[in-house]
């Protein structure tokens, strides 16, 4: 938190031959770069010189995910990608990773956000006490159920009428994905 926002950006990668002048980090450069990736990701204030801290937690978790979804990797771990961010940053950040998963890339969300998880997923596997309690298509479950795989109910057929969750109950998933 005490690090500019430019120097968070550059964390993991300032080994980079974008960043380098021989054997000396090129701080001008990636100073431009986290004047880029602030406005590509919408980040308030547009000042990289800022410490961390300065930022609103929406506006750290987009420097992070900038930092980390411009880097094009082979595979993305990334866990809450939009906890804390504004409704614009959101479907920016999950056009990001969909863009991502278009070119090939691998990629391990987790999330809380059943809405979220359903909507960017291929598969949806539900964790419960460090096990997998089951894996599902997006298209073809509901929040409902994987509600009841999260709670460590395996046998999510046969629901009792006074568990809550309405029988049948559908999840709407975006347009191109049945």
């Amino acid at each position: 938190m005490d690090f500019a926002a430019w120097e968070n950006v550059a964390f993991g990668w300032h080994d980079a031959p974008e960043f380098n002048k021989g054997w000396l980090m090129d701080n001008d450069a990636i100073r431009r770069d986290a004047q880029a990736k602030m406005e590509r990701f919408d980040v308030r204030p547009r000042d990289c010189h800022l410490a961390a801290r300065n930022f609103s937690g929406g506006n750290q978790q987009k420097i992070v995910v900038a930092r980390e979804i411009e880097r094009n990797p082979d595979l993305l771990l990334i866990g809450q990608p939009t906890r804390g961010v504004d409704i614009g940053a959101i479907e920016f950040i999950h056009k990001q990773i969909v863009a991502l998963r278009d070119a090939g890339k691998a990629i391990l969300l987790v999330s809380v956000e059943l809405d979220e998880i359903l909507a960017l997923s291929d598969r949806v596997a539900v964790m419960f006490d460090g096990r997998i309690m089951g894996e599902r298509l997006p298209a073809q479950t509901t929040t409902g159920e994987l509600g009841l795989l999260m709670a460590g109910i395996t046998d999510t057929r046969n629901v009792p009428d006074d568990a809550g969750i309405p029988p049948g109950t559908a999840h709407d998933l975006p347009e191109g994905r049945a």
